[in-house]
């Protein structure tokens, strides 16, 4: 996949859950504003749209979808993130913020 992304990825370890796909736990190892890598051995195909949750710090969801942009089988897939809300983007903004530094900055925006 070119680097054409503009947001600065992280690499995370979170856990996340892909909806519709009997709900199968999965593992999330990098992360962005604008996408991330879905780590798993599912199969998933390019262009495919699917959502997911990832948990939160505090215990709480946040629902996601996005579109598969690159597949790396076995491992897993780069997904892009598709039409979320500003409630979402603020829910993600948070968390990037709050994996960045001191863990007391995202109750508050989270709840």
């Amino acid at each position: 996949m070119s680097e054409r992304r503009t947001e600065e990825r992280m690499e995370v370890s979170l856990e996340a859950v892909w909806d519709g796909h009997a709900n199968r736990p999965v593992r999330i190892t990098d992360l962005s504003e604008g996408g991330c890598f879905i780590d798993t051995m599912c199969d998933s195909y390019i262009g495919e749209q699917l959502s997911f949750r990832v948990k939160l710090p505090d215990g709480s969801w946040l629902e996601l979808s996005g579109e598969v942009a690159h597949h790396q089988a076995p491992v897993g897939f780069g997904l892009r993130f598709l039409e979320l809300t500003d409630e979402q983007r603020q829910q993600l903004r948070a968390l990037i913020d709050h994996l960045k530094g001191p863990h007391d900055r995202i109750t508050a925006v989270l709840r």
